[in-house]
């Protein structure tokens, strides 16, 4: 996510309203951002809930030995 200001058109020579253009796109630009961050960190929290813990592979790790004579 990009939130400098830099990458946002800046209206020159254009005075006050130029400002007023800029600022209210910046503005707009970082509620979108803000909004696509929570929906990012709200799906990954509802992944890692519904997943049950991983069971480790070395709990059963030599229980069982096969001899044949």
């Amino acid at each position: 996510m990009n939130i400098s200001g830099g990458s946002l058109p800046v209206m020159s020579d254009a005075g006050e309203g130029g400002k007023v253009v800029s600022a209210a796109l910046a503005k707009k630009q970082q509620q979108v951002e803000g909004k696509a961050a929570l929906a990012l960190i709200d799906a990954a929290s509802t992944n890692s809930a519904a997943q049950s813990p991983a069971q480790s592979t070395t709990a059963t790790l030599g229980n069982n030995i096969n001899v044949y004579v």
